[in-house]
């Protein structure tokens, strides 16, 4: 139809909504949060409530069991710099807890694993 305006509807992906929108137009999240950090929801998903939004609560209730940040991307098929905002919001109101992986330094060296490993084929 001419001089109508498009349709922002995609018909594989439903309607369109770009990810500053889903942010407040926030485009830098406060935590540098790895791709391999754990998500894990502290309580089951509140009721939509002001402040939160259908991804905020979809982040909930995919997090109920550990996932990784990379994980929960790809689940809610957005950008990882947009997850990592919604889960500022979700951290500042204790709905989720992040760990961040141990770095190479902090764990054990590998003769403690063979010494376990040679440890348990004694037994």
């Amino acid at each position: 139809m001419p001089g109508a305006e498009p349709l922002w509807i995609d018909d594989e992906a439903g309607p369109l909504v770009r990810p500053y929108a889903m942010t407040g137009g926030r485009a830098r999240p406060r935590n540098g949060f790895n791709v391999i950090s754990l998500v894990l929801a502290m309580q089951q998903a509140p009721p939509l409530e002001v402040g939160l939004t259908p991804e905020h609560l979809h982040i909930v209730n995919l997090c109920q069991r550990p996932l990784a940040l990379a994980e929960v991307s790809a689940h809610l098929r957005l950008p990882l710099g947009t997850v990592r905002v919604l889960l500022d919001d979700l951290l500042a109101r204790g709905l989720v807890r992040v760990s961040e992986p141990q770095p190479p330094a902090s764990l054990p060296d590998n003769h403690i694993f063979e010494a376990l490993i040679n440890g348990l084929r004694k037994l």
